[in-house]
């Protein structure tokens, strides 16, 4: 029998990748030559756009909540996912101060001359195309694409499936900016498809068009990334943040930042995920701390002397100190001093944000130079682990690498540099 059956229209996978690639190369070098106020503009008609579109950026994101809801997806994942007019206000606001950020490229970061008259200079530069993939926060996209364009980066985006359609709605606004400023609209693209095939493709750098990968979310994907992708990558590996009270704490101030660090949001990977508690204060310090915690309706599980301090508390196995719960949920372990709560975090941290509570200056000293993450804190929440409140205007992820960028990754970090030397003729004997 003949198989009259017509063949599909539908690209493949693999062809709409690849014509993804060809389009981010060929948009580069418009963006990277464009001016700072181009780019300035392109952002805050962004911005104007994100605000005019609020209502159907809320009706795609009620469909995504809709969808993650009946596929039986935590409370704690949909707050990450949801967003709210105060939200989408938020994310204008953001796209807005990045237009207003200091503009990075073309900046001589050095400058010299050498014995031979020759006079030199560091300048920054684009790093020319991104690709970003990350997981459940729909204001990611905003937040990329407004720090790509402020540091003349194009991207390629791709979210996770179950806020598909909240991102590109925020897609739109961002298209609409770039051609409002005269920019190609392919500098800023959001893989439309939801198919995992796609993260496939970037990761083999589609034909040489990809320049650094940024894998932003849960474990499984980063280490996927790291494993197999065949261009540079920038890893945000997960927040395993430790807030160690030491015997020097004051008792209002713990409470408070402890509070803050774990249950202002528990779905942001800058949440406190283990408490660490000297054991010279434990007594004074543990139990109306957990008292505040456990009102604000969060879960304790603790090793063996935290529970003889607050018998409330569930018993902690191996896997709770390695694990990030995203969750009202907190392990609690009691250290003998400084240097044990050091190693703690040293064995089983991801390298990402630490806090120290002390009114002990020299204790804060230590602390804040033995921990080797990428934000180390003292007297402060760890929910302070942010691009915005660093004062970048937004971040693409907090960096626990130790190349190129660590800790917040705004526009700035998103340049490399070039050399630039000037003569009057010199030859080299």
């Amino acid at each position: 029998m003949t198989d009259t059956t017509e063949p599909s229209c539908e690209p493949s996978i693999a062809d709409l990748m690849a014509d993804m690639g060809r389009r981010a190369r060929a948009s580069a070098d418009a963006l990277r030559l464009s001016s700072a106020e181009t780019r300035s503009a392109a952002l805050t008609a962004i911005a104007a756009a994100v605000r005019t579109r609020a209502d159907q950026i809320l009706d795609a994101n009620a469909q995504d909540i809709d969808r993650a809801r009946a596929s039986g997806v935590t409370e704690a994942l949909i707050d990450r996912l949801a967003l709210t007019p105060a939200r989408i206000a938020a994310i204008a606001d953001a796209v807005d101060e990045v237009a207003a950020f200091p503009d990075p490229l073309g900046v001589e970061t050095a400058r010299w001359t050498r014995p031979n008259g020759l006079d030199l200079a560091r300048v920054r530069t684009p790093l020319g195309v991104l690709a970003i993939i990350y997981e459940s926060r729909p204001n990611v996209t905003a937040d990329a694409a407004a720090l790509c364009i402020r540091s003349g980066n194009v991207a390629i985006l791709r979210c996770g499936s179950d806020c598909l359609n909240s991102s590109l709605a925020i897609h739109a606004t961002v298209i609409e900016g770039l051609e409002a400023a005269g920019l190609p609209a392919d500098a800023v693209q959001l893989v439309p498809t939801p198919d995992r095939a796609a993260v496939g493709a970037l990761m083999t750098g589609l034909n040489g068009a990809i320049d650094l990968l940024i894998p932003r979310g849960g474990k499984s994907l980063v280490a996927r990334v790291q494993a197999e992708a065949r261009v540079p990558v920038l890893s945000h590996l997960e927040g395993l943040n430790h807030t160690y009270l030491h015997a020097a704490a004051d008792l209002d101030m713990a409470r408070d930042v402890v509070v803050n660090a774990k249950m202002r949001r528990v779905s942001v990977c800058g949440a406190t995920e283990t408490l660490l508690v000297d054991a010279e204060a434990a007594g004074r310090l543990l139990p109306p701390v957990a008292e505040a915690l456990i009102a604000a309706g969060c879960e304790l599980r603790g090793d063996e002397r935290a529970r003889s301090l607050v018998p409330a508390m569930l018993a902690a196995d191996a896997a709770d100190w390695t694990t990030e719960y995203l969750a009202p949920i907190l392990s609690v372990r009691i250290v003998d001093g400084l240097d044990e709560a050091v190693a703690h975090i040293r064995t089983h941290g991801s390298g990402h944000t630490e806090a120290i509570i002390t009114e002990d200056a020299a204790a804060a000293a230590a602390f804040l130079s033995a921990v080797d993450s990428a934000i180390v804190i003292w007297n402060a929440s760890t929910q302070f682990a942010d691009g915005g409140e660093f004062g970048f205007g937004g971040e693409i992820g907090i960096s626990t690498s130790r190349l190129h960028a660590r800790g917040p990754v705004g526009a700035e970090q998103l340049t490399s540099y070039k050399y630039v030397v000037r003569g009057t003729g010199q030859i080299r004997p």
